[in-house]
């Protein structure tokens, strides 16, 4: 029997990942904002934990209702058959979203819900679940439109994008369904040359790193329906085997990683080491501005310093046109993808982007810009004789 299921994901990549979900069997996939509805049975609802690289959680649709007012979402929140697929020894944690609700406070709503939950486990076996918005054992989540109330059991207990093994977090991260996106944004496949002369923490490189080899990304992490007691062992045992047997040999990678700070190489071979992926990946300390192409031609991915990260306005102003001389002097023959908030970058970089792609990191609207960097393509103006980098005068 088809359950209904719910994937957010990073608001731009929601067709990329219906596509996805559609290799994991999913049915009826319909795009929204900021997410996928789809259908299916429940290895696809644990294919799509284990095996997407993109969604944020796979929501279970457990009841749905019109509403007036508090009390009619209070009802349908009770009526739900809880006691069915979890016990009063779990705790519990209630997220509430609305989008155009005439209900002015969603945290009366939020309250009023776990009431019907604990009220229903009260009536049905005697005692209620504990409340815990730390670490819940599971995790319901309701969205409020004008006229509706939607009820959610998140399959998925962490946000998919923490995969289990990373170790070294940096200032502003960027998050692994995100680079995943923009991989497949770039058209990279695996096989090809992939660099990240910006690394931070090393997310571009381990995304890759897993998807020249075949590696799932939910491999070294557990998941909210493992809770379940609804659980299929078999078909949950089935799907891991199989997502298991489809893992490559390691093996040394034409994939590359460097940063001019020293800290960020370390925080990358440290998160490359967890995952078990650090013979995989070449990693260096170097400046972008100076290093060179590897290959003749590939794929740059980058994530570079904006904002606050790099520091003044005028420190951007004068970064950004040496990073577009330093593309054309040493990436002729590269495809190279900055994503960045910063819309400085594209006026200041002195190339044209090929594509402009509207990507957002959490709520901040970011930009996908692709340059395809071709030898003799680009109009230099000449330089000053004493051969300083800069802005084209």
């Amino acid at each position: 029997m088809a359950e209904t299921f719910f994937s957010p994901c990073p608001r731009g990549l929601e067709n990329l990942l219906a596509d996805e979900l559609r290799e994991f069997g999913a049915a009826s996939v319909e795009v929204l904002h900021g997410g996928v509805m789809w259908s299916g049975d429940w290895a696809s609802c644990y294919r799509a934990n284990l095996e997407s690289r993109l969604a944020t959680r796979v929501l279970w649709r457990v009841g749905r209702s019109r509403y007036h007012g508090e009390v009619d979402i209070y009802k349908l929140a009770y009526s739900v058959t809880w006691a069915k697929w979890f016990t009063p020894d779990d705790s519990i944690r209630v997220s509430v979203t609305a989008q155009q609700s005439p209900l002015k406070s969603l945290e009366f709503i939020t309250l009023r819900i776990k009431d019907a939950v604990c009220d229903h486990f009260r009536t049905v076996v005697g005692r209620r679940p504990d409340v815990d918005t730390a670490n819940p054992a599971v995790r319901i989540h309701a969205f409020l439109t004008k006229d509706m109330v939607t009820l959610y059991m998140d399959t998925s207990g962490e946000p998919l994008y923490k995969r289990g093994f990373k170790t070294a977090a940096v200032e502003a991260p960027l998050k692994e369904n995100i680079a995943a996106g923009i991989l497949k944004l770039s058209g990279w496949q695996p096989g090809e040359p992939l660099i990240d002369p910006m690394c931070g923490s090393g997310t571009f490189l381990l995304e890759a790193a897993q998807m020249a080899l075949g590696i799932a990304p939910g491999l070294g992490r557990k998941f909210g329906f493992e809770r379940f007691k609804n659980l299929d062992e078999a078909t949950w045992s089935a799907v891991r085997s199989a997502a298991e047997a489809r893992r490559k040999p390691l093996a040394p990678l034409p994939i590359f990683g460097s940063d001019i700070v020293g800290d960020q190489v370390r925080r990358s071979r440290e998160n490359l080491a967890a995952a078990g992926l650090d013979k995989c990946v070449t990693l260096d300390r170097a400046d972008i501005l100076d290093r060179v192409a590897p290959f003749a031609a590939g794929v740059m991915v980058t994530n570079p310093p904006y904002g606050v990260r790099i520091g003044e306005a005028e420190e951007l102003a004068a970064f950004y046109p040496q990073l577009g001389d330093a593309l054309k002097k040493h990436w002729a023959g590269w495809r190279c993808y900055f994503f960045s908030g910063d819309m400085m970058l594209a006026k200041l970089i002195g190339l044209k982007a090929s594509k402009r792609t509207p990507l957002f990191n959490g709520a901040l609207e970011c930009r996908l810009f692709e340059y395809k960097v071709i030898s003799g393509s680009m109009r230099d103006k000449p330089r000053a004789a004493d051969g300083a980098q800069g802005a084209p005068s």
